[in-house]
């Protein structure tokens, strides 16, 4: 069980897995019937809020992190579904975000890996 992040831009791969749209919005220029889905979890996403506030600024990164912790911590329920299908095989977190290293796609992959490492 692998948990990868790609932007939803790149072809499908064969390596995917269950793939997951983890972004509020639906990608600009992107067909449902190209995205390749299994799931769109707006759930896991961060508030609009902060989605705002952080706005891709990569001085924000940090803070913008801890508070999108905060607030997968309030939804167990959702991160639960996630580390399901973690569980169950590999597991494509998809985002549209431009930066590959500055994007929440990342912190859920890492908050998921943890939850996956002690059994929650």
């Amino acid at each position: 069980m692998t948990i990868h992040i790609r932007r939803i831009y790149e072809p499908v791969s064969s390596e995917d897995g269950t793939r997951v749209l983890v972004d509020r919005v639906w990608p600009r220029g992107v067909r449902k019937a190209d995205a390749g889905l299994d799931l769109w979890a707006k759930d896991v996403t961060p508030s609009t809020e902060l989605r705002k506030w952080f706005g891709h600024d990569p001085a924000r990164f940090d803070d913008f992190a801890v508070a999108y912790r905060n607030e997968l911590d309030a939804r167990p329920e959702a991160v639960a579904e996630l580390v399901e299908l973690a569980r169950e095989g590999d597991l494509t977190l998809l985002y549209a975000a431009r930066d590959p290293d500055c994007n929440h796609a990342r912190v859920l992959a890492e908050y998921l890996r943890e939850r996956l490492a002690s059994g929650t």
